[in-house]
């Protein structure tokens, strides 16, 4: 029996063709695309059979499982019960044990180089992969053996992008990012710890629309939504660029909302959306709820020191120099340019200077 498509599956729930049609409106929009896509995602959903996904867990919390399930922009019930099939996940499935791990093998078999392996959590590979156990088989061996098999995987969260808290220092179980396991095709990172929900279900929605992962960085992470700073688009960058900050949690700039950068704040070096999707509905993100970004999506972020250690080599002017300071910089400049001026002329001067003969060459006109 062939899947259904997912306006089939909206036409069964009783969902009219208008709220279908607003439905790729918002997708388009949430997806950063302009409205002439909203009739090629239109056309994605009627046409194109629901993608079999299966979402496998290793040394994780389910912390993006538990952001996943609160997207708003779509519902993540829209994206489990129609956009896709999503036929295991042994963290939200109802069936458990042999029957959970039945239906594992029979999509793989089923679908083979047809489905989407979505991973949270890393494998572990010290002692043979004995730290993660699932079905009674190292993690690391069903991770390679449903991947061998995947059109496309994504690794969603920190820890399957990046190894995250289990590969910090010492890292005993040798925790280790799936791409290092997953070597002979992509891995499309979606990294955050965890990401945010509408991060995750966009890059699903646009493999469905388009039958291909969205543009990657260099990184394996989505432009559309990793392409920008945090800095770039927070909305206390103004206090930033004017030299304004928060010298403790208590004081009067913390109160009038000033840059957080000298509390610790990451967001100049972290590649994410927060500050343009936010999170829980487009509610907050950590910054605007008065703490600093903690540069979750970015890699290695838990041994880079501590979380209220300021960063260095952050350009901008005014950062941490006060007038006196930045009069200083100017006036060195200035004294340079000046050295510099002096040193150029003397050299032109020395190439138009008359020619001086030597001594010895007068000499040497005398003998002969």
């Amino acid at each position: 029996m062939a899947i259904e498509t997912f306006y089939d599956v909206m036409r069964r729930q009783g969902i009219s063709r208008r709220s279908f049609l607003k439905f790729c409106s918002l997708t388009a929009t949430s997806l950063g695309l302009s409205p002439a896509f909203v009739p090629k995602i239109a056309w994605a959903m009627e046409n194109k059979p629901r993608t079999p996904v299966l979402w496998m867990h290793g040394l994780e919390c389910t912390c993006c499982s538990e952001s996943f399930i609160r997207s708003g922009h779509p519902l993540a019930k829209d994206v489990i019960l129609s956009m896709i099939s999503l036929d295991y996940d042994d963290t939200l499935m109802a069936s458990a044990g042999h029957q959970a791990e039945a239906c594992l093998q029979e999509t793989i078999e089923k679908h083979k180089g047809n489905y989407i392996l979505a991973v949270e959590g890393n494998p572990p590979l010290n002692e043979d992969g004995m730290y993660c156990i699932v079905g009674g088989k190292p993690f690391v061996e069903k991770l390679r053996y449903a991947a061998a098999h995947a059109k496309h995987v994504i690794a969603w969260g920190a820890c399957a992008s990046w190894g995250c808290v289990q590969a910090a220092r010492p890292n005993p179980t040798r925790a280790t990012p799936i791409h290092k396991v997953i070597t002979d095709k992509p891995v499309i990172k979606v990294p955050g710890c965890p990401p945010i929900a509408e991060v995750m279900t966009g890059v699903i929605t646009y493999m469905l629309t388009f039958g291909h992962p969205p543009a990657l960085d260099r990184q394996g992470r989505p432009k559309m939504f990793y392409g920008q700073r945090i800095h770039d688009k927070c909305y206390r960058r103004a206090h930033f660029d004017a030299g304004e900050f928060v010298e403790s949690w208590d004081d009067r700039a913390a109160r009038e909302g000033y840059c957080l950068y000298k509390m610790g704040c990451k967001g100049p070096t972290t590649y994410n959306a927060c500050s343009t999707v936010r999170w829980n509905g487009d509610t907050s993100f950590p910054i605007q709820s008065g703490h600093g970004c903690l540069g979750c999506s970015e890699d290695g972020f838990w041994d880079k020191g501590s979380f209220y250690d300021r960063l260095t080599r952050v350009n901008g002017f005014g950062i941490d120099a006060n007038a006196d300071q930045i009069g200083g910089i100017a006036a060195g400049g200035v004294g340079a340019a000046a050295v510099a001026h002096a040193a150029v002329t003397a050299v032109i001067r020395a190439r138009h200077k008359p020619h001086q003969p030597k001594q010895d060459e007068h000499h040497g006109d005398k003998s002969e």
